[in-house]
């Protein structure tokens, strides 16, 4: 299974990471882990993942640790990605600011998610405070991505959000003020949420 997981066909692949994940075996973290660190194809990956949490969180835990000083950033991005799939608890204090505020986008909205599955109570003011500095980056997907995480926090997360929309940047108050929108009007997707906020601010906070 190990040797199949490193073929060059991907269906293969995806069957070996399939039974992986049907028939968990401890001697399969490894290559587990090391395949998600290099799998380009995003369904195999899925199931690489979906098979570590299969296996005890007890064996997992500590081989995903090592990976996030790895360096390799696709490895930590998958390393985060598995973390937040698990959902163990014990992990939440791997998920650093450095991982938050990641430059690489698709790193730091990994970290984001996975910060907001394993936050402890008493520590989600806090992650709400780091979060809401990343308020106005990247693009729509990226925005959307922090304002899910701003969300699933719940109420510790609108003081910061709130003041947020004061910002006198205008990436920041508009992206501010569309994650308030959702949370005050879940009927209404992003793009709605940014396209309402956007145009809140050019008349001046008029909501009518």
């Amino acid at each position: 299974m190990a040797r199949a997981l490193e073929s060059q066909d991907e269906s293969l692949r995806l069957r070996a990471a399939l039974a992986a994940g049907t028939h968990p075996h401890p001697s399969l973290v490894e290559p587990l882990v090391r395949r998600c660190g290099v799998e380009p194809d995003f369904f195999v990956r899925e199931n690489l993942s979906w098979a570590l949490t299969r296996l005890s969180a007890d064996d997992v835990l500590p081989r995903l640790q090592r990976e996030l000083t790895s360096k390799n950033l696709f490895a930590r991005t998958q390393a985060v990605h598995t973390l937040s799939k698990i959902g163990d608890r014990r992990a939440w204090p791997w998920i650093t600011a450095d991982l938050l505020h990641d430059p690489d986008d698709d790193l730091a909205r990994t970290a984001w998610r996975a910060a907001a599955a394993l936050v402890p109570d008493d520590e989600v003011s806090a992650l709400a405070g780091e979060l809401v500095k990343e308020l106005g980056r990247g693009d729509d997907g990226v925005r959307m991505a922090l304002s899910v995480a701003l969300l699933g926090l719940g109420e510790p997360a609108v003081t910061p959000v709130q003041a947020a929309m004061k910002s006198p940047e205008s990436a920041v108050a508009e992206h501010a003020r569309a994650t308030e929108l959702m949370r005050t009007r879940p009927d209404l997707t992003f793009a709605g949420a940014l396209k309402e906020a956007k145009r809140i601010i050019a008349t001046g906070g008029a909501t009518g």
